[in-house]
């Protein structure tokens, strides 16, 4: 091998290298920013947790209570009221009855 055709094999050797520097740099740059990304997403702050229920205490079953005995009670008035209604209403038509009876037997 004479010494022109080393130094273009070298010549050509170093190139490959310069191409294969080249493309290990772009690989580099590349993963470099993926990593840089990573931390980027990694430091962002995380969301807030969910504030914890309460059971909302003894005053609001309290509060429950109460309004379902009013709610409870306004019912039963209103069954008695409908019942008395129904009474009077039935008494009225039997007196009814007996005049218009009375009348006709009479005629």
């Amino acid at each position: 091998m004479s010494a022109f055709e080393k130094a273009v094999s070298d010549l050509e050797k170093a190139a490959r290298d310069a191409v294969d520097a080249a493309a290990n740099t772009e690989q580099l740059e590349l993963m470099a920013a993926v990593l840089k990304a990573q931390q980027l997403t990694q430091q962002q702050a995380p969301a807030p947790a969910p504030a914890p229920r309460t059971s909302g205490g003894a005053g609001k079953w309290i509060g429950i209570g109460i309004g379902g005995s009013v709610f409870l009670l306004t019912v039963a008035v209103s069954a008695v009221a409908v019942a008395i209604s129904a009474v009077a209403l039935t008494v009225c038509l039997l007196v009814l009855r007996s005049v218009w009876q009375d009348i006709r037997k009479s005629a």
